[in-house]
């Protein structure tokens, strides 16, 4: 008998588990993946939490009334108590998580909120980072981590503040510095993690030291239900007991039959953790959850290269591309939030550069000036000429849109969709390309096209919870014994995305807060 069950191994389920183990409560973890971390181990580890402790350190000046205004314009459809409770109990969360686990964490300098220009919104961003990480305060947990979405050569780790600066590396010095940094970690003892990897291990290792199992293999096939509240689950084919379960399995990314129910897409096109199929959700239904947002998700751009989904952030807002549709034309700010870009595409979308681009940026981890692979060849088309690429891809207003395109670059403003406007638009820009660092004119051969389909980090509905991350019945009461948290509740980012990490900082704010009511606890 457990006083506590988490489902599932993220930052979400694994902050929950630690704030109940901490309190003296009996708790396991149980994961249906071989691995832990799901796709938190996969993610950028990045964490948005306005007013943390670590950014006020840096200097960067906040408030919680900026904050709150902040959320209430980009989420009003979010309660205003869900919101408030996030923005309350973000700091408790990191300062809890910073005192029980090895982790130390860095503001990312200058990544700004994802609509700095609103009313709240932080120029100079509200997100953290784990600093790296030393595997062996692991041990032989390591072997069982969950591997990170793209994989780097053996001893490269790279972090969210490096990965700015290396798609500049061969337009700007602290490209060259960073990717020297990053080298010269190969040599310091003992293995380094980042990123997601660094931030699930961190957690790993405080639910380690505070005598958390972690049982792989182990799915949850049910909740066990007594006398009107859940009870426990059934995992193994037997019930597993315990007085409070806290579903943190992820989303339904990988359910083919949730996502053409509620989105008319497939699974093919996410980056989400394979073990990611909604079992949290659908037991939580039928315990009598009710359920929001199941239409939405952590929307990006992608490629979808033969080896999977590539997720696209630098590369759209580097100067030398233009994103279009079928008909070849523009639709869209390309270096918008990655969610808003999706939102915006209406079918058959292209990205667009030149040899210029291709010669001075990264692109899908191929280095600036290494021809793409040919493997590609089914989502890269290329031409000697704009004319010739705009009928090899069958879009006829193309030769149109970049005569358009190229004549906004000569005075650095895109009258048609601001690209460059905003604090956002210009962190993944060329500081060097002026007068605007995210434009600059397609004009040299040869070109490029370059398949886009709807991809995401996740999905972002699931289970509607309460201020204490409780789940609720339809008529807005309470499942006893029963919380949610991360993907596998409706998220209270809404239709939106606050800032780099607005899934992990929500995600493990709410696992907290689950960890508290359970435990009767105060921060």
């Amino acid at each position: 008998m457990y006083d506590v069950i988490v489902v599932g191994s993220g930052a979400a389920g694994m902050t929950a588990a630690l704030c109940t183990a901490v309190r003296g409560l009996r708790t396991l973890v149980v994961e249906k993946a071989g691995r832990y971390g799901g796709s938190t181990a996969r993610s950028g580890g990045g964490i948005w939490v306005p007013g943390n402790a670590v950014v006020a350190a840096s200097g960067v000046p906040d408030s919680p009334e900026r904050a709150r205004t902040y959320l209430a314009h980009i989420a009003p459809d979010v309660p205003a108590e869900l919101r408030e409770a996030f923005l309350d109990a973000g700091p408790e969360m990191l300062a809890f998580v910073r005192k029980h686990t090895p982790l130390r964490f860095r503001w990312v300098t200058d990544y700004a909120d994802y609509y700095p220009e609103a009313p709240g919104g932080q120029p100079r961003g509200r997100s953290v980072e784990p600093l790296p990480f030393n595997a062996k305060l692991l041990g032989d947990e390591i072997a069982d981590l969950e591997p990170p979405y793209v994989p780097t050569p053996a001893g490269i780790v790279i972090t969210q503040t490096d990965y700015r600066w290396l798609n500049l590396i061969s337009r700007h010095p602290r490209g060259l510095l960073t990717a020297a940094k990053v080298f010269g970690r190969r040599f310091l003892p003992g293995r380094r993690l980042t990123m997601g990897q660094a931030l699930t291990a961190g957690l790993r290792a405080g639910l380690k030291a505070a005598g958390v199992e972690v049982r792989l293999n182990t799915p949850m096939t049910d909740l066990h239900q007594e006398n009107g509240r859940v009870a426990g689950i059934v995992a193994d084919g037997r019930i597993i007991s315990a007085n409070h379960v806290v579903l943190a399995s992820g989303g339904f990314e990988h359910n083919e039959q949730l996502r053409k129910q509620h989105q008319g897409i497939g699974t093919e096109w996410t980056v989400g953790a394979r073990a990611n199929t909604g079992d949290g959700i659908e037991a939580g239904v039928r315990a009598g959850g009710s359920v929001a947002l199941m239409d939405e998700a952590w929307w990006g751009p992608s490629v979808p290269l033969p080896r999977g989904p590539f997720f696209l952030l630098a590369e759209r807002s580097l100067p030398g591309c233009i994103l279009v549709d079928k008909t070849g034309r523009r639709f869209v700010n390309e270096a918008a939030p990655y969610i808003d870009v999706v939102n915006a595409m209406t079918g058959e979308t292209w990205l667009v550069f030149d040899h210029d681009y291709r010669g001075r940026y990264p692109f899908c981890g191929v280095p600036p000036r290494r021809a793409l692979p040919r493997r590609w060849k089914d989502v890269v088309l290329t031409a000697p000429t704009i004319a010739e690429l705009a009928q090899e891809a069958d879009l006829p207003e193309l030769i149109e849109t970049v005569r358009r395109f190229n004549t906004l670059t000569v005075d650095g403003k895109d009258a048609d969709f601001h690209r460059g406007d905003s604090a956002y638009d210009r962190y993944y820009g060329d500081p060097r390309n002026l007068p605007n660092p995210n434009l600059a004119p397609l004009t040299t051969g040869p070109f490029y096209a370059v398949k886009i389909v709807p991809g995401d980090l996740g999905t972002k509905g699931g289970l509607r919870t309460d201020t204490r991350a409780r789940v609720l019945r339809e008529d807005g009461t309470v499942i006893e014994g029963l919380y949610a948290a991360g993907n596998t509740s409706a998220s209270v980012m809404g239709r939106s995305y606050a800032g780099a990490g607005a899934t992990l900082g929500p995600a493990m704010t709410f696992g907290y807060l689950a960890g508290l009511d359970i435990s009767g606890g105060t921060p």
